[in-house]
């Protein structure tokens, strides 16, 4: 899963980076407005966690414009103006949860998790395919109630499927939502991260579908 960090503090954004990295996720950070429209409107993200108070260009005008783009990634939204007129207006641009500033940086990851899982129709913080379970907030694998060990990349990579368990996901856009926007995004390695999984896990728990890309079947057997 990529994210979006817009946050003009760079402690704060780098603790929020670090947070999110050590929970499997590629990050990319913007320090004003104006970077984080362009970022959302160029970029696919996963999430983006916004910060209304940026420069250049506030977060709420930042938001209503990729919402008027037709960008529906999910947005978790910061303030420390404490308004509760503002995070209604946050809310009503088309953010999906707020956070007030200062906050605990396991309430962010727990928010952003539910937001991620509420906009792939997941409910539940343990998604399962078949013996397959991928739980999300401990980032843990198991295979028929035994653990497997993931690199970051198999991870990611295996969460993103689940996270869209029973839509084929072509390669570009695996490549695309598996690395932060300064890395190289070749779609050939994704199945030699596949092939790696299927050594794991079982040749069975991701189908390919010639010419379309992976899956992960829908749910549990």
């Amino acid at each position: 899963m990529k994210i979006l960090v817009a946050e003009d503090e760079p402690r704060i954004a780098a603790d929020i980076a670090a947070v999110l990295k050590a929970s499997g996720m590629a990050v990319d950070i913007v320090n004003d407005g104006e970077a984080a429209w362009f970022a959302g409107d160029v970029e696919n993200y996963d999430a983006a966690i916004l910060d209304l108070g940026l420069p250049k260009l506030d977060g709420l005008t930042v938001l209503k414009r990729w919402r008027a783009n037709g960008r529906r990634f999910p947005v978790l939204i910061l303030t420390a103006r404490g308004l509760w007129t503002e995070r209604v207006d946050g809310i009503n641009a088309g953010a999906d949860d707020y956070l007030p500033k200062p906050f605990e940086m396991e309430e962010l990851l727990a928010r952003l998790r539910a937001i991620l899982r509420r906009s792939s129709g997941q409910a539940a913080p343990v998604l399962k395919s078949g013996p397959l379970l991928l739980d999300t907030r401990q980032m843990r694998i198991s295979l028929r109630g035994v653990p497997v060990a993931l690199s970051p990349l198999e991870y990611r990579l295996l969460a993103f499927l689940m996270h869209h368990s029973g839509r084929v996901v072509a390669p570009t856009e695996l490549a695309e939502h598996l690395y932060s926007s300064d890395n190289d995004r070749d779609p050939n390695t994704i199945e030699v991260i596949v092939a790696r999984l299927r050594r794991k896990l079982g040749s069975d728990v991701i189908e390919t579908r010639r010419g379309f890309g992976y899956l992960v079947p829908d749910g549990p057997d």
